[in-house]
């Protein structure tokens, strides 16, 4: 099998749609033109691989021609147009919702018409007419706020008729969209939100809105709220050039927003016809919708809509194959990911563990903060939090207590840096040597270290982790304060810690939130944004290049030191599968792809704001699924009974935590075969062969 044409490349395997919003080009009552023009953007839809394309309100006709709307000529001509777009359907992939003025039982209703494949599937009247300023839609059509469980004879069709539609394709679980037009969803209960209680996880906006000054904006402020207060996607298209200048302009926005997220927006004033196209995740959707308990009780108080709304069913004829990926994936979740608004994301990150850290001191009435600072990123992090957090409080930093704790493995750069640190922070600093006491326990427990044995193993690495914690408990209790915890979200995801008496333990994990790649990006901003002096500045940039190491094993022979990413993992890719596993549930295959889509190329997409060039990675197929089989293994089989006995510390992110008491509640014996195996059945052969041995057989 050809690798394109495997379904693990089939992003429609993964639950996504492609949507598109339309501006085609139209004249003022031409409905030949208006049509031509509808088509033409429905083949440039069908070429990009489109799966729903959104239209304009009213546009076979034109929304701006006032009383023409009531002429049967231009009525007849729009239902004999409707037929011809119903028939060019048929050689088409995308579904279409096309705006017509349709008749009905003596009435005149602005309508959407979807189409798919040759049929007309159902017609949606608009519910809310405004009659208003520039606005007098009441002169010429009827409120379809009522229609309900009702039929419409048009263009050869008797097909369902009102506001109670929820479309579905058969072949595909995600591919479930509804319709309001414009006005709709400016009213203070839009009907889109009871199709979305419905289950529909695509709303479609059909509209006309004239520009104005800061109109484009009232635009987005309506489609992402109803797309985050429905859990839905929402694909919104309005007239552009063509319409009439009589009296108002126009401006053709179309967006499409997922949730709270913009994934795509057109060019506005654009004379040309034009689609603005993105990939929905409606997996995400549904999935966020299964966990949103609120949701779920919306849907009761309004009645059960999805009892009371017919379902049209269509089968799909989508483009089997690769068809790539139209959105944006963030290579890393976790780091803010708005260029306007970087330094705004930083400081409230940041800000919240230093307002916790704050509190937590008034709360205990310490007199000291005691920390163990190796040079390394989290105990760095912690202290700078725990420096800004005395800054606010009043205190001296020298009620900071600082510990560096030189093991068998510590280098000269890490030790230089823990006290060059110190020293630029002005807190309270102090050095104890590990080695003697960990020579002590190693030869009291029979160790082959002590006999003078090179045997590096996990005893070895935990007698000196648990020593460094030991200590930190007992200066605590000394010196009336508590243990500050350096250890992150990335390394409780993965265990990467030592239980109990280790770096797992401390009176308050300021860092527990937090995962690694976050506090790479939160120590880059203190240094751009100048938190602390230029000295400190310089060994914060110098930690941020030391290669990551628990540095408990030492360097061998040719000098190589005990790399941490070596042996668990890059953890750029670990907190990309942190995220999608703990935030939305995905199938590993899912997040396979998604992973392979953001860092297969590292000259394609977006990174971070002042990402180092040099640290731009790219990773095969392969190398992910092998990273990913391991991290499944060690968050779901290997780690929880630490997580399980977590000290507290503050969620940061939205993303989650993994606290026992918060985001994520897990039994300590699960297996992670559930996991792993599906990986195994979503990977091509191949693959799995290269990353793990074996195949799917």
């Amino acid at each position: 099998m050809s690798a394109t044409l495997h379904p693990f490349f089939d992003c429609h395997n993964h639950g996504f749609v492609r949507v598109a919003s339309a501006t085609p080009c139209s004249r003022s009552a031409d409905v030949a033109y208006n049509t031509k023009g509808v088509l033409a953007e429905a083949a440039k839809a069908h070429g990009a691989g489109v799966d729903l394309v959104v239209f304009p309100e009213l546009c076979l006709s034109s929304y701006a021609i006032d009383d023409l709307l009531l002429q049967e000529a231009l009525l007849d001509r729009v239902e004999q147009a409707l037929a011809e777009v119903i028939a060019a359907s048929a050689a088409l992939a995308p579904v279409l919702v096309v705006g017509a003025p349709l008749r009905r039982s003596g009435h005149l209703y602005n309508c959407a018409a979807v189409i798919a494949h040759g049929r007309l599937l159902g017609v949606v009247p608009k519910s809310f007419l405004p009659n208003y300023r520039e606005f007098y839609e009441k002169r010429h059509f009827a409120s379809g706020r009522d229609a309900r469980g009702l039929m419409i004879a048009v263009a050869g069709h008797k097909v369902p008729f009102g506001t109670d539609l929820v479309f579905a394709a058969d072949n595909l679980s995600g591919f479930r969209f509804a319709v309001e037009i414009c006005e709709d969803f400016w009213a203070p209960i839009p009907p889109g939100m009871r199709a979305a209680l419905a289950g529909a996880l695509i709303l479609c906006n059909l509209s006309a809105s004239p520009v104005t000054i800061g109109r484009a904006d009232d635009r987005h402020l309506h489609c992402r709220s109803s797309a985050a207060r429905g859990i839905a996607a929402y694909v919104y298209s309005a007239s552009g050039h063509g319409e009439s200048t009589t009296d108002l302009a126009w401006d053709g926005q179309g967006v499409i927003y997922e949730m709270g997220t913009l994934l795509a927006q057109s060019e506005r004033f654009d004379r040309k016809g034009e689609l603005c196209i993105a990939d929905i995740d409606t997996a995400r959707l549904a999935a966020e919708r299964l966990r949103n308990q609120t949701f779920a009780d919306a849907a009761a108080a309004e009645g059960h809509p999805a009892e009371s709304f017919r379902h049209i069913s269509f089968t799909h004829a989508y483009k089997v194959g690769d068809i790539g990926l139209v959105r944006g994936v963030a290579r890393f979740p976790f780091v803010p990911d708005r260029p306007e608004k970087l330094d705004e994301d930083c400081y409230e990150a940041f800000n919240i563990q230093v307002d916790a850290l704050v509190r937590r001191i008034e709360a205990t009435g310490a007199s000291s903060l005691v920390i163990g600072i190796s040079g390394g990123l989290d105990s760095t992090h912690a202290l700078i939090v725990a420096a800004k957090a005395c800054d606010r409080l009043g205190l001296p930093r020298s009620f900071i207590r600082g510990y560096t704790m030189p093991g068998f493995a510590t280098s000269e750069r890490t030790r230089s840096n823990a006290m060059k640190l110190m020293a630029a922070m002005e807190i309270t600093a102090g050095e104890i040597d590990i080695r003697p006491a960990a020579r002590k326990m190693l030869a009291d427990i029979g160790h082959p270290f002590a006999a003078g044995e090179p045997v590096h193993d996990v005893t070895f690495e935990n007698v000196q982790a648990g020593l460094r914690t030991d200590y930190l408990f007992r200066l605590a209790g000394q010196h009336g304060g508590f243990v500050l915890g350096t250890g992150d979200l990335s390394e409780l995801a993965l265990g990467w810690c030592t239980y109990g008496v280790g770096d797992h333990m401390s009176h308050y994990g300021i860092n527990a939130g937090v995962p690694k790649t976050l506090i790479q990006y939160l120590i880059r901003w203190v240094i751009a944004t100048g938190q602390f002096s230029e000295a400190c500045a310089a060994v914060l940039a110098d930690v941020l290049a030391t290669e990551i190491s628990p540095e408990l094993v030492p360097s061998s022979a040719d000098g190589a030191v005990q790399a941490t990413e070596s042996i668990i993992g890059p953890y750029e890719l670990n907190d990309f599968f942190l995220h999608h596993v703990i935030r939305y549930g995905q199938r590993p295959s899912k997040i396979a792809f998604l992973a392979w889509h953001a860092w297969r190329d590292a000259e394609a997409g977006l990174w971070p704001a002042g990402f180092p060039q040099e640290r731009r990675n790219a990773y095969d197929l392969a190398t992910i699924a092998r990273w990913l089989d391991r991290f499944l293994l060690r968050f779901f089989a290997v780690s929880q009974f630490k997580r399980s006995a977590l000290p507290n510390g503050p969620k940061v992110t939205s993303q989650g935590a993994l606290s026992p008491r918060g985001d994520w509640r897990a039994p300590a014996d699960a297996v992670a075969e559930v996991w792993r195996e599906e990986l195994r059945r979503g990977l091509p052969d191949e693959v799995l062969r290269a990353a793990l041995g074996d195949a799917s057989g």
